[in-house]
């Protein structure tokens, strides 16, 4: 291996001690220091709390009036309690179950969705993924997506109105009665009708549908028979109330999410939000937002082509964190006797990257196919999915897919590696001539050297060349790991064996030989039989090279297969498979070059295993 080669790899060995360093030091101290702010939150939302009803939700008339904006922009709703749609404290400890018999409910049933709909306030708050599962087991329960208020942790989405401030209106609140007109479930063939007439001349309707793919439509309509023109403001808001568990990792973002016109895709994690509280945009038009967990997304889109204001919230109540993402859109006059309505969209539902591509384009929904974390390498990790997809679907296995995408991108660096390769062979046959100038020269490093370029001119070597390979394979090997770690259609994926999902790490390891002996090892001795064969031929690969001359760089290099399989034994199993499989489809490249070079294979040589050979093939 050349010394240009061992100080790339030198570099990417500091670069993930920086990375650990940075860990200890900095965003372990900062997580801390977020969570003493919270709990500091927490003592003064208790002390400073209103004493009001827990079963109470949105007041009517008075109460339920916006306060203006303070920026002189359309008016919001005001962020109390009683005002807020959702905000209010709800009774804890209830289970799931009791908390959906508090309301008589209207069912959903689609092919990928089963839940229900509140009668009471109208909520969509009882959402469950038939076809994802909480483990691997397929008799374990399906992914819970939406809970009602009043469970361990609710979640729900939550359609209105609110009034301009200049008329008592009696509007629709968290606790008004609809009435289900049409007498049926809510199925993608038979949308629903909800009706509530106030009693003071507003009729309010809101029709709902839903399609196969998780996608909600909602169409709000009032009709004034109050005697004088009125104007409403219509919402829709995403409430979530406990934080959930996340993969705090920073190549994943889960939290409050949206896409927001010319203000572009914004992105805030739990911590932060509690810790700004409020974070709002005005004059927005276009976009979506909503929250976002690794896999599952709630999220509401307003009408496209109509301004809107948007905001993401976040507090602390009653010891529970609150979050919300909700818009505000614009004024909509109802003279006496007229009738309006406005369309928003919710989806609630998995993250599959053809049903999100799908929404986007049936319904124009702004840059929607960003709710899928792509990150930085969006160029590279979405076609590289698409490329996975395409060879699961033929194969029926999604192994199988990143073992046939390897081969294709060795294809297509063959070039490349090929030049690499024949390049590192002709510097191991003039390894014997390179180290006799080093012993010549060994006093006066400026000759050793001159002697080297002028080595290498003549030889038509380039040093540098055996670093490409590796250079170009660095943004193909992040893609990849994006992709294993954040597209559902990976998740539970199965390769072969004991390999029942390829986003998660081998689940066998050495330390209780394979599950041999009754007990499981600390996750960082957690080391698979995959991870030992990526090992193994990563040790391979650097054995084709000759040993570094350099007693301390030698020592270096013989333990970097070790540090790398323990590294690689928390990755992903589809990824350990893919860097496994690429060594040793490198190896046989390597070596089937060196061959035609007529440079001899050393591997057992470098290991001490038999006697050195000179480049002659001599011993």
């Amino acid at each position: 291996m050349d010394e240009n080669n061992r100080n790339f790899i030198m570099a990417i060995v500091l670069s993930i001690a920086v990375l650990l360093i940075w860990q200890t030091f900095y965003n372990g101290p900062k997580t801390k220091e977020r969570e003493a702010l919270r709990q500091q939150q927490e003592q003064q939302n208790a002390a400073s709390a209103p004493q009001a009803d827990p079963a109470a939700g949105p007041a009517a008339g008075p109460a339920n009036i916006p306060k203006p904006a303070a920026d002189g922009g359309p008016p919001r709703p005001s962020p109390s309690a009683a005002a807020v749609p959702g905000a209010a404290p709800v009774p804890a400890g209830m289970g799931r179950k009791s908390a959906l018999a508090e309301s008589r409910r209207l069912r959903i049933e689609t092919p990928k969705l089963r839940g229900s709909i509140a009668l009471t306030g109208a909520r969509i708050d009882d959402l469950v993924m038939t076809r994802y599962r909480e483990t691997v087991n397929p008799d374990s329960p399906a992914v819970t997506l939406f809970s009602p208020s009043g469970s361990e942790k609710p979640f729900y989405s939550e359609y209105g109105w609110v009034g301009d401030g200049t008329a008592k209106l009696k509007l629709p609140g968290g606790n008004t009665r609809w009435t289900n007109m049409s007498r049926s479930d809510l199925k993608p063939e038979s949308p629903v009708t909800l009706r509530w007439d106030n009693g003071e001349g507003l009729v309010f309707t809101r029709t709902i549908s839903v399609d196969e793919s998780y996608m909600f439509t909602v169409v709000q309509e009032v009709r004034n028979k109050t005697g004088a023109a009125i104007t409403l403001f219509p919402y829709a808001l995403i409430s979530r109330h406990g934080q959930p568990e996340v993969e705090s990792f920073y190549i994943l973002h889960e939290g409050l999410i949206g896409v927001l016109g010319e203000d572009g895709l914004q992105e805030i994690n739990y911590d932060d939000a509690v810790e700004d509280k409020v974070t709002s945009f005005k004059n927005i038009k276009g976009g979506w937002l909503g929250i976002t967990d690794k896999y599952w997304a709630a999220v509401i889109v307003p009408d496209q082509q109509a301004l809107y204001q948007a905001r993401f919230t976040g507090s602390v109540v009653n010891r529970q964190e609150r979050y919300q993402t909700d818009y505000l859109g614009s004024a909509i006059q109802i003279p006496d006797g007229g009738t309006a309505s406005v369309e928003g969209f919710l989806f609630a539902g998995a993250k599959e990257v053809d049903v999100v591509d799908a929404n986007a384009e049936a319904h124009k929904i702004d840059r929607f196919d960003l709710l899928i974390d792509w990150g930085w390498f969006y160029f590279l990790t979405k076609p590289l999915f698409f490329i996975l997809d395409f060879f699961a679907k033929l194969t029926g296995n999604f192994g199988v897919a990143i073992l046939l995408v390897t081969v294709l991108i060795k294809l297509v660096m063959f070039p490349l590696a090929n030049k690499s390769y024949v390049s590192m062979s002709k510097m191991k046959k003039l390894q014997p001539e390179m180290q006799r100038f080093k012993e010549r020269f060994a006093d006066d490093k400026t000759r050793q050297q001159q002697a080297l370029m002028e080595l290498y001119k003549k030889e038509k070597v380039n040093p540098a060349s055996g670093c490409l390979p590796i250079i170009v394979q660095i943004p193909v090997f992040f893609a990849l790991y994006k992709v294993l770690f954040v597209t559902i259609e990976m998740r539970h994926a199965p390769f072969f064996g004991w390999i029942q999902d390829l986003s998660a790490p081998d689940p066998t390891t050495i330390f209780n030989l394979f599950g041999l002996l009754p007990f499981d090892p600390p996750g960082f001795l957690m080391v698979g039989i995959w991870p030992l064969i990526m090992g193994f031929t990563m040790f391979v690969q650097m054995r084709l090279n000759p040993a570094p001359p350099d007693p301390i760089q030698a020592m270096i290099f013989a333990w970097m297969p070790v540090m790398f399989t323990f590294l690689l034994a928390t990755f992903p199993a589809g990824l350990v498979i893919y860097w496994a499989w690429n060594n040793t489809l490198s190896v046989l490249q390597q070596g089937y070059i060196m061959k035609r070079q007529g440079v001899p294979i050393t591997i057992f040589e470098n290991i001490g295993l038999s006697k050195k050979k000179d480049a002659g093939g001599k011993t």
